[in-house]
């Protein structure tokens, strides 16, 4: 063809712009990673909807600490709203933020050998075994040093319900200075650097019981 504008570019020209509409008229609605909208299935009459279970719930504590509680759908969701049932006055986020708590408490108590604080906080046989480390340590002339930096994370690993008592195990995630020293101020374990430490704390409580307290009752580090 000569002196004469081509058709083919012309076509082309169109359908380049009918794409870029398409396109931009996509991309306006749609943000991100949104899902396009599903409608709901109805369900047969006398047949109700199938549940989804709950996403994990994370939260912060008054110390900033991440709060991470089980799907609603989970085993240990369903013994958490369990123990909801029975104890009206229990919140899973009340008793992270206690378990926090104790949790600072228990490991200072411990490095200052106090058996008092301990005795009030631990399960009989958990305190036997704290009692007794303490007493090795005593007589080793051997001197613990505890810092809690920061705890990072709380999170409920495991619930049961038996009869009226309450198990719940909760990951603990905290940034620590550890060592001990023996009678001549000499570090024989640990170190002065921050390290952060993974230690999974079981809680008991008789629900039945008129002492709103949850007791420490097995320990072990991750």
């Amino acid at each position: 063809m000569s002196g004469g504008f081509p058709i083919d570019l012309i076509l082309f020209g169109m359908v380049a712009a009918f794409l870029v509409l398409r396109l931009r008229s996509v991309l306006g609605r749609r943000q991100g990673f949104e899902r396009p909208p599903q409608e709901q299935p109805v369900p047969a009459a006398g047949v109700p909807p199938v549940r989804e279970p709950d996403p994990t719930t994370t939260l912060h504590g008054g110390s900033g600490s991440r709060q991470i509680l089980p799907a609603g759908g989970s085993a240990p969701g369903q013994a958490l709203e369990e123990i909801r049932r029975t104890d009206p006055t229990f919140d899973p986020r009340a008793f992270l933020a206690g378990a926090e708590g104790a949790f600072g408490m228990v490991i200072t108590a411990f490095a200052a050998g106090d058996r008092a604080t301990l005795r009030n906080l631990l399960s009989d046989d958990t305190y036997a075994g704290f009692e007794q480390a303490i007493t090795a340590r005593e007589a080793a002339g051997e001197h613990q040093r505890t810092e809690l930096r920061s705890i990072q994370e709380m999170a409920v690993e495991a619930a049961t319900l038996r009869g009226s008592i309450a198990d719940i195990t909760v990951r603990i995630v905290s940034d620590q200075v550890n060592l001990t020293t023996n009678a001549q101020n000499e570090v024989v374990a640990g170190t002065e650097a921050v390290t952060e430490l993974t230690d999974i704390w079981t809680f008991q409580r008789d629900l039945r019981s008129s002492d709103p307290a949850w007791k420490l009752v097995a320990t072990q580090s991750a």
